[in-house]
């Protein structure tokens, strides 16, 4: 089964979000890898996997670059 780039930074995401700063250097490198529509649909699932993590709240400011 294909897996595409989105779902595989996700996943990566969801397993790094222990510690922030691990998790702002994979969200930038998924950002530079991704089309500008997986940006789009990683920005709505981001906001919503952050919701109850304040730690990973700054991490919206990345996508506003």
């Amino acid at each position: 089964m294909k897996r595409t780039m989105l779902e595989y930074s996700k996943t990566v995401l969801q397993k790094v979000s222990f510690d922030a700063k691990l998790f702002y250097k994979e969200l930038k490198k998924a950002l530079e890898r991704l089309l500008p529509e997986e940006v789009a649909e990683l920005k709505i699932w981001l906001e919503t996997f952050v919701v109850d993590k304040p730690e990973l709240k700054p991490s919206l400011t990345y996508l506003k670059a």
